[in-house]
């Protein structure tokens, strides 16, 4: 069952971090369509706060089992059996016998039977005993660590390649940034040029939900493009956020999807960009009664997923 709260906040993301904080949900169970913008006013005088609306995902709740009330009589004590009713027929008058019958022969006494003998006690069963000790059982270990993964190797650009172009160009955008991470650039193949940072505080590159990494990125994609004959497409990634990131988007669909197949209503997701935008659109493509389409202009461009027949 979806239900929807509106909160406030001095911006549109404190309003939203306040909701959160309020429901104990993160970011991909919710979704969230701004009802108003913040307004800072003239001299203080009529300013107004952002406002948000925020749906989420609420558990059916359990019907109780209906309280029979007991009656009256069934509070009542049981009541007594009836006693059954005495036999109102007449014993039948037995005739008198004769003498001759009345004397009976006397009965010859019954043969004693003897007791029979005392079961004798059985004897318990020794106890079948290995002579090898049984090995002591180890315990189970509750989590079994994960082993960690081997460090990749990245082969140096040739010089006067594309790829050091593109490692040149991100290098000195990254020490603009106080940023000490390296990038390392090479061609896939499809054509496309993937770059890995590599470093400390990569946090702080990837951004919040990727926002500077995708800045990164498009000024990458611009500047080596500017000089360059045709063109060529460049991903920069950072510990493996872009698969963590499909992977996340794709459930957060198939769930949305889940809820639109239930309620047989529309739904309108949170703005994204157009790489976020493909991943959703591609991850409901096949499921059966649901059809996605995009709203909207940038950078408010949200995925509407609608149910059909």
């Amino acid at each position: 069952m979806e239900k929807t709260i509106v909160v406030t906040g001095k911006t549109i993301d404190l309003a939203i971090e306040s909701a959160l904080n309020q429901l104990g949900l993160d970011r991909d169970s919710v979704s969230v369509q701004v009802l108003q913008q913040a307004k800072s006013g003239f001299l203080g005088f009529g300013a107004q706060p952002a406002k948000v609306q925020v749906t989420y995902e609420a558990p059916d709740p359990v019907p109780e089992a209906p309280k029979v009330a007991l009656s009256s009589a069934s509070r009542s004590k049981p009541k007594t059996a009836k006693k059954p009713e005495e036999s109102k027929t007449e014993p039948v008058k037995q005739e008198p016998q004769s003498e001759a019958a009345k004397v009976e022969p006397p009965k010859a006494p019954a043969p004693r039977q003897e007791a029979p003998a005392a079961e004798k006690p059985r004897q318990p069963r020794p106890e079948r005993r290995s002579d090898t000790p049984k090995a002591p059982k180890q315990p189970k270990s509750e989590t079994t660590p994960k082993q960690p993964k081997a460090p990749k190797t990245f082969t140096p650009a040739a010089p006067g390649s594309v790829e050091e172009k593109i490692e040149v160009f991100i290098k000195g955008l990254l020490e603009k940034m106080d940023s000490d991470a390296v990038p390392h650039a090479w061609k896939d193949a499809d054509g496309n040029y993937q770059v890995e940072l590599t470093g400390s505080d990569l946090g702080y590159l990837i951004g919040r939900r990727g926002d500077t990494l995708d800045a990164i990125q498009h000024l990458a994609n611009y500047t080596i493009n500017r000089g360059m004959e045709g063109h060529i497409r460049i991903t920069v990634d950072a510990e493996d956020y872009r698969q963590k990131r499909e992977e996340s988007l794709r459930r957060y669909a198939r769930k949305k999807a889940q809820q639109v197949l239930k309620a047989r209503r529309r739904t309108t997701l949170e703005p994204m960009n157009a790489y976020e935008r493909h991943v959703i659109h591609a991850a409901l493509q096949d499921m059966d009664n649901i059809t996605t389409h995009s709203t909207g202009t940038e950078p408010n461009r949200r995925v509407v997923i609608e149910y059909v027949r």
